[in-house]
């Protein structure tokens, strides 16, 4: 049996090699290695893919979720309402800019941020939410854009970790999440479902005037060359990791399904086991599984993980310590914030392989190494 891995990059990358390497050897070839044709290609296939208007590629997911904001022209001090319970990139980016983050609290079966927190959060100063699609999971945008519109605010998705799932709408109708609010955002790091072999990320939206001032903001703030009328930064997608994203958004849906699969059979194997909670699937998206992360309500999370690790099979935990806990937030004087919640799935959370690669032997064998725990 093959080694068992969080992400098996190698084994996918050989099985799409010969289309990756011509790929690869054509930007070589041209030696248009910044923007070009595969850029703009990638960017195009993408829209057609979220059937959303604007994509605009940049350097990484970071970069994406700060321009999102920058391109919202909002003041020092503003709020920006955002869960606790979620990678730290997406709230640093408010406080590099100045802005206030406002931590909230997440949903404790989606693990995704709460609406009814968000509305009790509002103030006379919130100016945007940004809700994250988390471990492949939709937030509830019905209940989130109805708040929005309903208090006039901007709404950034964090759609990293949910690229490709499909959000049903209340009247009825399917989008793409990271399509609904008035910015999508997306991180094309190695190991997400949509992921390149370096840095890349990306923006989308429908709103022509956002589109062209986050462009702008991404070159410099420049529309023309030599040209800055804002004030911008250097966030771009080289044509070698666009190229090779035109190869994987190919076999994104593929990659959904060998996903979902991999949840199922954990799903059946672990249901019944007394607190040991599978994940939740919300009635209004379809769950990509960036990662699958069960909920541990009785038992030591660190002796589960060192039963595992000694079987070989690696676990991770995303993620230990809330972003309101974090020392980076220490000067917003958060001490008196209560999110019990989210300080309890820090200390419950464990995520298991889940990739493309899985096969049926080192499924079982992970099955039933964790099963064993509990006997």
């Amino acid at each position: 049996m093959k080694d068992i891995q969080m992400v098996d990059l190698s084994t996918q990358y050989l099985k799409i090699k010969p289309a990756i390497d011509d790929a690869i050897n054509s930007v070589f070839q041209s030696s248009t290695f910044i923007g070009g044709v595969e850029v703009e290609s990638f960017s195009s296939e993408l829209a057609s893919y979220l059937n959303t208007t604007h994509v605009i590629p940049c350097a990484n997911g970071t970069d994406a979720l700060q321009i999102a904001l920058m391109a919202l022209d909002l003041k020092s001090g503003d709020e920006v309402i955002t869960p606790s319970f979620t990678y730290i990139a997406t709230t640093e980016v408010i406080a590099l800019l100045g802005l206030t983050p406002v931590f909230v609290e997440v949903d404790p079966s989606t693990f995704c941020i709460s609406p009814e927190a968000i509305e009790n959060a509002i103030t006379s100063r919130t100016k945007a939410i940004v809700p994250v699609h988390l471990f492949g999971q939709a937030a509830d945008l019905n209940a989130i854009m109805s708040i929005a519109n309903k208090h006039n605010l901007f709404v950034i998705e964090d759609n990293a970790q949910a690229i490709g799932s499909d959000f049903h709408l209340n009247d009825g109708s399917v989008q793409k999440t990271g399509t609904l609010g008035h910015i999508g955002c997306t991180s094309f790091f190695p190991s997400k479902n949509l992921g390149c072999y370096g840095d890349g990320g990306a923006l989308y939206t429908n709103d022509a005037k956002l589109a062209k001032k986050i462009k702008m903001i991404a070159n410099h703030g420049q529309e023309k060359k030599y040209v800055h009328d804002i004030v911008g930064c250097n966030s771009r997608l080289d044509a070698i990791q666009a190229a090779i994203l035109r190869i994987k958004l190919r076999q994104l849906d593929n990659y959904i399904d060998a996903r979902r699969a991999v949840a199922a059979a954990y799903d059946n194997a672990f249901a019944q086991i007394p607190g040991v909670e599978i994940p939740f699937r919300n009635v209004y998206s379809k769950h990509v599984f960036h990662q699958y992360t069960l909920k541990l309500t009785l038992y030591d999370r660190a002796a589960l993980q060192a039963h595992l690790k000694d079987a070989g099979i690696p676990t991770m935990i995303y993620y230990p310590i809330a972003a309101h806990r974090q020392n980076m937030f220490s000067h917003f004087k958060l001490n008196d914030i209560n999110l019990p919640i989210s300080d309890e799935l820090c200390s419950q959370v464990l995520s298991l392989p889940i990739h493309t690669e899985l096969d049926e032997e080192q499924l079982s064998y992970i099955i039933e190494n964790f099963k064993s725990f509990f006997k």
